[in-house]
């Protein structure tokens, strides 16, 4: 499959059906504003911020108790103020819908392995929500509060965090698959007073019981004064610690009216909820954001990026400690229902997630381009199998999307099929590059910049490049980036991740190419650079051609730079069951490299390892890895508690001690 090749086109019906096309007859008609073109409507909306704003403040009608002074403060970065003197609350936003919802109209509809497939209706989640809400007033809980919660993706978890942010308190979580110093790392920066908790959960038809985790926890979280407690894994059962909740108890309350309850309308500064950066190489960093960019942030992105309305049902794998479980529930804005799973993707059948797409009749199929390479890799083809006739959309993300797998969809899944592959951050919230309905697709090819993001290419002079590798960065401010981190004084550690590399730019830490027409290819993480002998390489190009090999299950590498010049790049290698690795193979995989890529793409050496080592949102670990070649002391590279699979990673330090230190060149060495 050649990069950049046309695998679909839109029906020019359902193009001017959708909300973008709605949206752009909207601004003729009520600013006198005319785009002939996506991209035109995309310049102006990164030219005129004020006006682009606006018009989507206006265009979804967004609730406020004080109109707004001024759209932004002004372009600086950090620094520019959102919505300066409006009141909103993000929750109300998502649960107006309830107001004119069809009678049992579903909002969320959930399975587990633990659960069959069901449903929550808007007025049964509305209803909820109003309670919980009521009674964490009644235990104390005000607004700018922190409250988490240790629970899977399940429509408890979806209820805590709505009625959480519906009183103005500020809401964070954590997976319950993540160790006990993983959650602490996290919560003790933030103090929550009170913990929403699952006894347990069942992963791959084992059940794994959190109680001890749980007790751990608390023993290091003196803020928590209420516990709630959710017994999930053995239902029916009594809290394991005293003082605790239990969630039949904090719901045993009268009904409250929509018209009667009291949402908090806050100011714009006002935090919503904390998210964190992965915690691979240190403390994870403890993002704020606030009601009113974030808000209006998911009403531009879900409506004029993904395409929902109310008669979408947005699917996307993924856990309670990803912020794309913060997104999937953003859906809800648009009136979409969403569907929520709690599991592992491929038990007892690889064809699980597919299976369960179908019975929820989800419009939309989202995962991760690691799960697709799976599927690729067993031969899956869902169209034989499953009646997806209702599915619309594909969201693929977390990693760079191969125009292999692209294509894939339109070969084993459907042929009129709109695929998208968004690349954003936890630090917005929000995707930076990703789809657009209006557009067609080419085979690994990002759509487009997104609307309201001003993404450029650079290279290391902080000059523009067009059709060549750079770094990915914003020069405009957008509504979703960061209030702040927390415990951050002077704001020098946002200061120093994001601006000390291009002082008034947003530096985002991904390598970046911009065609022509506007297509965007992510090639990795810039800050796992293989810089070699001066040349940028992506470490998703070499993911790409390797991986295309039967043998190669999986793969990992790096580059460090060496005293007096030199350069050390190894590949890592996981082979498929039943494969031999040997020199033929060795030679397959060079000629493969320097015939897809080039001969600077040829690593050093080639090792093959049991496990290639993920972070629990499905990262390759590529900088922990560098860093431990480089001397790092392995407790200092990488936190244990944030992979999958903790074991996956001494293979690699036992092969740092064999080679002793490798010492890289400090570009190269920090992560």
């Amino acid at each position: 499959m050649t990069e950049g090749e046309l695998l679909w086109t839109p029906h020019r019906a359902n193009a001017e059906a959708s909300t973008v096309a709605r949206f752009m007859r909207w601004l003729a008609a009520e600013r006198g504003r005319s785009f002939a073109t996506y991209e035109e409507l995309r310049r102006w909306s990164v030219t005129d911020l004020d006006g682009f704003w606006a018009a989507v403040w206006d265009f979804f009608e967004v609730q406020s108790s004080r109109p707004y002074e001024r759209v932004v403060s002004s372009r600086a970065m950090p620094g520019a103020v959102w919505f300066a003197g409006s009141r909103v609350n993000y929750a109300e936003h998502l649960l107006r819908h309830e107001l004119v919802a069809a009678p049992g109209e579903p909002a969320l509809v959930h399975s587990s392995e633990l659960r069959p497939l069901s449903y929550v209706s808007w007025s049964e989640l509305g209803a909820s929500v109003r309670v919980v809400a009521t009674r964490l007033r009644e235990l104390g809980v005000r607004p700018g509060d922190r409250v988490a919660a240790y629970m899977p993706n399940i429509p408890e978890t979806v209820i805590a965090m709505l009625a959480v942010t519906a009183i103005g308190a500020v809401w964070s979580s954590a997976a319950p698959e993540f160790g006990v110093r993983t959650v602490i790392d996290r919560f003790a920066q933030i103090e929550p007073s009170v913990l929403f908790v699952a006894d347990g959960y069942r992963f791959g038809g084992k059940d794994y019981d959190r109680t001890a985790e749980i007790r751990a926890i608390l023993a290091d979280l003196p803020s928590v004064r209420r516990l709630v407690w959710l017994p999930y894994l053995n239902p029916g059962s009594s809290p394991a610690i005293p003082g605790a909740i239990t969630w039949a108890e904090l719901l045993d309350h009268p009904p409250i009216d929509a018209a009667s309850f009291a949402y908090e309308r806050v100011a714009e500064d006002h935090p919503l909820w904390v998210l964190f950066s992965s915690g691979t190489t240190g403390l994870p960093k403890p993002i704020v954001h606030g009601h009113v960019g974030t808000l209006v942030e998911h009403l531009k992105s879900t409506g004029l990026g993904q395409n929902l309305s109310p008669s979408s049902r947005m699917f996307f794998y993924t856990t309670t400690g990803w912020m794309m479980f913060n997104a999937l529930v953003s859906a809800l804005v648009q009136g979409a229902s969403i569907v929520l799973y709690d599991g592992h993707p491929a038990y007892p059948t690889p064809a699980l997630l597919w299976q369960l797409a179908a019975d929820a009749g989800a419009t939309s199929f989202g995962a991760s381009p690691t799960f697709v390479q799976m599927m690729q890799k067993i031969g899956l083809v869902p169209r034989e199998r499953f009646d997806l006739s209702r599915l619309e959309g594909v969201l693929l993300t977390g990693s760079p999307v191969t125009p292999e797998s692209t294509a894939w969809f339109y070969d084993a899944v459907k042929s009129d099929l709109w695929v998208t592959s968004p690349s954003g951050g936890t630090e917005l919230c929000a995707g930076l590059v990703g789809g657009s309905p209006l557009l067609p697709v080419y085979a690994g090819e990002i759509q487009t910049r997104l609307l309201g993001m001003d993404v450029h290419a650079w290279n290391d002079a902080g000059e523009e490049v067009v059709g060549e590798v750079g770094e990915l960065v914003v020069t405009s401010p957008s509504p979703s980036m960061p209030l702040r981190f927390m415990n951050d004084p002077g704001d020098a550690r946002y200061r120093e991740t994001y601006f000390e590399h291009f002082p008034g730019a947003w530096r985002h830490g991904d390598f970046i190419k911009i065609n022509e027409r506007g297509g965007c290819y992510i090639y990795g993480r810039s800050d796992s650079t293989l810089n070699r002998y001066g040349v940028r390489i992506g470490s998703a190009e070499i993911y790409r051609a390797v991986e295309q090999l039967d043998e190669i299950a999986d793969s990992l590498i790096v580059c460090l730079e060496l005293p007096g010049g030199a350069f050390y790049m190894p590949l890592f290698v996981r082979v498929t069951e039943g494969a031999t690795f040997d020199d033929a193979l060795r030679e397959r995989i060079v000629t493969k490299l320097r015939t897809d890529c080039s001969p600077r793409h040829v690593p050093d050496e080639i090792h093959v390892v049991a496990a290639i080592p993920y972070t629990l949102t499905g990262k390759k670990m590529e900088i922990p890895v560098r860093r431990i070649l480089a001397g790092t002391p392995p407790e200092k590279a990488a936190s244990r508690e944030a992979m999958m699979d903790p074991s996956a990673l001494d293979w690699f330090i036992a092969f740092a001690d064999e080679r002793g230190a490798m010492v890289a060149h400090p570009s190269t060495s920090s992560g």
